[in-house]
């Protein structure tokens, strides 16, 4: 009998990820830091406590029920939650036996399901997003071309800024760029 986190909408489903997140947050971060820099787990003793938080993870994840259109996607982060610990309570018996030198082989796994973790919550937070909506049927798509008046007034006002510039005359300069400015927002569709 496991115990589940009723997520009657999506809504319920974020609060409960955004809760695994936030405890599993500063557990990659510490791991990837180890992993950055090997040679600390030597006399480091908490990568026990940090793979433990990664099982400790997995179990709130299997622990919500995922709306249906995120369970393959909620499957994959407690795979990649899974691979993750498993790889680093490699990584701790390698350096039980030979210290940092023993990790050099594992250390691209290592690094490389961490990064699984966080691409999958990456996928899952992304797969949840809600879709923008969708145009009225029958309205016309909204123009992003600039009407002709305000491409003119602005064209003209470039010119002339330009040639102003070039023969020195900086009160002309201010005074065009004032006036296409107050013209351009006059002109706003």
């Amino acid at each position: 009998m496991r115990q589940t986190i009723g997520s009657g909408g999506s809504r319920s489903y974020a609060a409960a990820m955004a809760g695994v997140w936030l405890d599993l947050r500063r557990t990659l971060r510490d791991l990837d830091a180890l992993a950055a820099e090997p040679g600390r787990l030597e006399d480091n003793e908490t990568l026990p406590t940090l793979q433990y938080e990664l099982h400790a993870a997995g179990e709130m994840l299997a622990g919500i029920d995922p709306p249906s259109d995120a369970r393959s996607l909620h499957d994959e982060l407690a795979d990649a939650l899974a691979d993750a610990r498993d790889v680093t309570a490699e990584v701790g018996e390698a350096n039980g036996e030979g210290g940092s030198d023993a990790i050099l082989p594992l250390l691209w796994e290592w690094r490389g399901a961490l990064f699984r973790v966080r691409y999958a919550r990456l996928r899952l937070d992304g797969a949840r997003l809600p879709a923008p909506p969708s145009p009225p049927a029958g309205a016309a798509p909204a123009s992003r071309t600039p009407p002709p008046v305000t491409a003119a007034v602005v064209g003209f006002g470039s010119a002339l800024v330009l040639a102003a510039a070039l023969l020195g005359l900086w009160l002309l300069v201010a005074l065009t760029l004032t006036g296409t400015l107050a013209a351009s927002l006059l002109l706003r569709p």
